[in-house]
Protein backbone atom coordinates (compact mmCIF):
# COMPACT_ATOMS: atom_id res chain seq x y z
CA UNK A 1 0.00 0.00 0.00
CA UNK A 2 1.40 3.24 -0.81
CA UNK A 3 0.19 7.11 -0.55
CA UNK A 4 1.29 8.10 -4.00
CA UNK A 5 -1.32 9.40 -6.50
CA UNK A 6 -2.23 6.43 -8.85
CA UNK A 7 -1.26 3.77 -6.93
CA UNK A 8 -2.55 0.40 -6.39
CA UNK A 9 -3.76 -1.37 -3.43
CA UNK A 10 -2.79 -5.06 -3.00
CA UNK A 11 -4.40 -6.85 -0.61
CA UNK A 12 -2.73 -10.54 -1.28
CA UNK A 13 -1.65 -12.59 -3.98
CA UNK A 14 -1.83 -16.18 -4.19
CA UNK A 15 0.07 -18.36 -6.27
CA UNK A 16 -1.30 -20.83 -9.01
CA UNK A 17 2.03 -22.17 -9.74
CA UNK A 18 4.99 -22.55 -8.57
CA UNK A 19 8.82 -23.69 -9.74
CA UNK A 20 12.45 -22.62 -9.68
CA UNK A 21 12.30 -20.41 -12.89
CA UNK A 22 8.59 -18.95 -12.57
CA UNK A 23 5.92 -18.25 -10.50
CA UNK A 24 2.26 -17.11 -11.41
CA UNK A 25 0.12 -15.70 -8.82
CA UNK A 26 -3.09 -13.93 -9.26
CA UNK A 27 -2.93 -11.03 -7.00
CA UNK A 28 -6.38 -9.31 -5.17
CA UNK A 29 -5.84 -5.45 -6.59
CA UNK A 30 -7.68 -2.87 -6.18
CA UNK A 31 -7.11 0.36 -9.27
CA UNK A 32 -6.87 3.78 -7.93
CA UNK A 33 -10.26 4.20 -9.89
CA UNK A 34 -11.79 1.72 -6.94
CA UNK A 35 -12.43 -1.30 -9.56
CA UNK A 36 -10.78 -4.48 -7.76
CA UNK A 37 -10.05 -7.78 -9.14
CA UNK A 38 -7.57 -10.70 -9.37
CA UNK A 39 -4.89 -9.52 -11.78
CA UNK A 40 -2.39 -12.13 -13.14
CA UNK A 41 1.42 -11.72 -12.36
CA UNK A 42 4.41 -13.61 -13.39
CA UNK A 43 7.18 -13.80 -11.12
CA UNK A 44 10.51 -15.01 -12.73
CA UNK A 45 13.81 -15.31 -10.43
CA UNK A 46 16.39 -12.71 -10.43
CA UNK A 47 18.69 -12.29 -13.09
CA UNK A 48 22.70 -10.73 -14.11
CA UNK A 49 23.96 -9.98 -17.04
CA UNK A 50 27.22 -9.90 -17.88
CA UNK A 51 28.82 -7.29 -20.27
CA UNK A 52 32.15 -7.78 -22.16
CA UNK A 53 33.77 -4.68 -23.84
CA UNK A 54 36.80 -5.12 -25.05
CA UNK A 55 39.81 -2.64 -26.09
CA UNK A 56 39.09 -2.84 -29.95
CA UNK A 57 35.05 -1.56 -28.93
CA UNK A 58 33.64 -5.10 -29.47
CA UNK A 59 31.34 -6.14 -27.21
CA UNK A 60 30.87 -10.31 -26.74
CA UNK A 61 27.76 -11.66 -27.54
CA UNK A 62 26.13 -15.01 -28.31
CA UNK A 63 24.12 -15.77 -31.84
CA UNK A 64 21.25 -18.05 -30.72
CA UNK A 65 17.89 -19.38 -31.50
CA UNK A 66 14.80 -18.39 -29.37
CA UNK A 67 12.12 -21.18 -29.44
CA UNK A 68 9.21 -19.20 -27.80
CA UNK A 69 10.00 -16.35 -30.52
CA UNK A 70 10.80 -18.57 -33.02
CA UNK A 71 13.88 -15.70 -33.71
CA UNK A 72 17.88 -15.75 -34.24
CA UNK A 73 19.55 -12.71 -32.90
CA UNK A 74 22.31 -11.77 -30.76
CA UNK A 75 22.29 -11.75 -26.65
CA UNK A 76 24.14 -11.06 -24.07
CA UNK A 77 25.59 -13.65 -21.67
CA UNK A 78 23.84 -14.21 -18.20
CA UNK A 79 21.44 -16.41 -16.30
CA UNK A 80 19.59 -16.84 -12.79
CA UNK A 81 21.50 -15.91 -10.08
CA UNK A 82 21.50 -18.81 -7.43
CA UNK A 83 20.45 -18.97 -3.78
CA UNK A 84 22.79 -17.28 -1.86
CA UNK A 85 24.80 -16.31 -4.75
CA UNK A 86 26.08 -12.48 -5.20
CA UNK A 87 24.69 -11.62 -8.66
CA UNK A 88 28.49 -10.19 -10.39
CA UNK A 89 29.20 -13.99 -9.27
CA UNK A 90 26.37 -14.89 -11.37
CA UNK A 91 27.56 -12.58 -14.45
CA UNK A 92 31.07 -13.51 -13.81
CA UNK A 93 30.02 -17.53 -13.82
CA UNK A 94 27.69 -17.47 -16.42
CA UNK A 95 30.19 -15.55 -18.92
CA UNK A 96 32.77 -18.40 -17.96
CA UNK A 97 29.92 -21.44 -19.02
CA UNK A 98 28.25 -19.95 -22.34
CA UNK A 99 31.64 -18.84 -23.81
CA UNK A 100 35.07 -19.80 -21.98
CA UNK A 101 36.09 -15.95 -21.19
CA UNK A 102 36.65 -15.46 -17.77
CA UNK A 103 35.91 -11.73 -16.84
CA UNK A 104 38.81 -10.49 -15.44
CA UNK A 105 38.54 -7.44 -12.07
CA UNK A 106 35.79 -6.44 -10.58
CA UNK A 107 32.93 -5.35 -11.93
CA UNK A 108 31.26 -1.73 -12.71
CA UNK A 109 27.55 -2.41 -11.87
CA UNK A 110 26.42 -0.96 -15.30
CA UNK A 111 22.28 -0.90 -14.40
CA UNK A 112 19.64 -2.50 -12.94
CA UNK A 113 15.66 -2.78 -14.34
CA UNK A 114 12.77 -4.70 -14.60
CA UNK A 115 11.87 -5.62 -18.28
CA UNK A 116 8.01 -5.96 -17.87
CA UNK A 117 7.04 -3.99 -15.15
CA UNK A 118 3.21 -4.28 -15.97
CA UNK A 119 2.88 -8.23 -15.27
CA UNK A 120 6.51 -9.91 -14.50
CA UNK A 121 9.08 -9.15 -11.87
CA UNK A 122 12.11 -10.04 -13.07
CA UNK A 123 15.00 -8.33 -10.84
CA UNK A 124 17.51 -7.52 -13.57
CA UNK A 125 21.33 -6.48 -12.89
CA UNK A 126 24.29 -6.00 -15.41
CA UNK A 127 27.76 -5.82 -14.70
CA UNK A 128 30.26 -4.68 -17.07
CA UNK A 129 33.60 -5.88 -17.37
CA UNK A 130 36.45 -4.45 -20.00
CA UNK A 131 38.86 -7.68 -19.92
CA UNK A 132 38.36 -11.72 -20.18
CA UNK A 133 41.12 -14.28 -20.67
CA UNK A 134 40.49 -17.39 -22.50
CA UNK A 135 40.07 -20.37 -19.98
CA UNK A 136 38.62 -23.51 -22.08
CA UNK A 137 35.68 -24.09 -24.31
CA UNK A 138 31.93 -23.48 -23.08
CA UNK A 139 30.95 -25.67 -20.46
CA UNK A 140 27.21 -24.88 -20.31
CA UNK A 141 25.59 -26.89 -23.70
CA UNK A 142 22.55 -25.80 -23.35
CA UNK A 143 23.49 -22.03 -24.41
CA UNK A 144 24.70 -22.93 -27.90
CA UNK A 145 25.09 -20.53 -30.08
CA UNK A 146 28.30 -18.89 -32.46
CA UNK A 147 29.99 -16.73 -30.05
CA UNK A 148 31.23 -13.73 -31.46
CA UNK A 149 33.01 -10.08 -30.76
CA UNK A 150 30.09 -7.58 -32.18
CA UNK A 151 31.73 -4.46 -32.94
CA UNK A 152 29.86 -1.48 -30.91
CA UNK A 153 29.34 0.56 -34.16
CA UNK A 154 27.16 -1.89 -35.18
CA UNK A 155 24.54 -2.36 -32.19
CA UNK A 156 21.89 0.34 -33.47
CA UNK A 157 22.16 -1.68 -36.96
CA UNK A 158 21.12 -4.90 -35.17
CA UNK A 159 18.89 -3.95 -32.91
CA UNK A 160 16.68 -1.87 -35.74
CA UNK A 161 17.07 -5.23 -37.77
CA UNK A 162 15.34 -6.77 -34.25
CA UNK A 163 18.39 -9.10 -34.08
CA UNK A 164 19.10 -8.44 -30.61
CA UNK A 165 16.84 -10.48 -28.66
CA UNK A 166 15.22 -9.29 -25.42
CA UNK A 167 15.26 -6.31 -22.75
CA UNK A 168 18.62 -8.24 -21.20
CA UNK A 169 20.69 -7.20 -24.23
CA UNK A 170 18.55 -4.38 -25.45
CA UNK A 171 18.83 -2.54 -22.38
CA UNK A 172 22.49 -2.75 -21.27
CA UNK A 173 23.67 -2.14 -24.69
CA UNK A 174 21.39 1.35 -25.02
CA UNK A 175 22.56 2.38 -21.77
CA UNK A 176 25.75 1.62 -22.36
CA UNK A 177 25.81 3.28 -26.08
CA UNK A 178 23.50 6.19 -24.78
CA UNK A 179 26.42 6.85 -21.59
CA UNK A 180 29.09 6.90 -24.10
CA UNK A 181 27.18 9.88 -25.93
CA UNK A 182 26.87 7.19 -29.16
CA UNK A 183 23.01 7.50 -28.86
CA UNK A 184 23.13 11.17 -28.64
CA UNK A 185 25.09 11.25 -31.92
CA UNK A 186 28.50 10.61 -31.04
CA UNK A 187 28.86 7.70 -33.59
CA UNK A 188 31.14 7.49 -36.22
CA UNK A 189 29.00 5.81 -38.70
CA UNK A 190 25.46 6.69 -39.72
CA UNK A 191 23.36 3.78 -40.37
CA UNK A 192 20.69 4.15 -42.65
CA UNK A 193 16.79 3.41 -42.31
CA UNK A 194 16.41 0.14 -43.43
Amino acid sequence: MTDEHGAWTTYGERLIYDNQWVKLGLADVQAPNGERWEYHVVHLARIAIGLIVDERDRVLMLWRYRFPTDQWGYELLGGLVEEGEDPADTARREVEEETGYRPVGEPEHLVSFEPLPGQVTADTAVYLWRKVEKVGEPTDTEEVGRLEWVPLSRVLEFVKRREVLGAGALVPLLYYLASRGVAAGGQDETIEPA
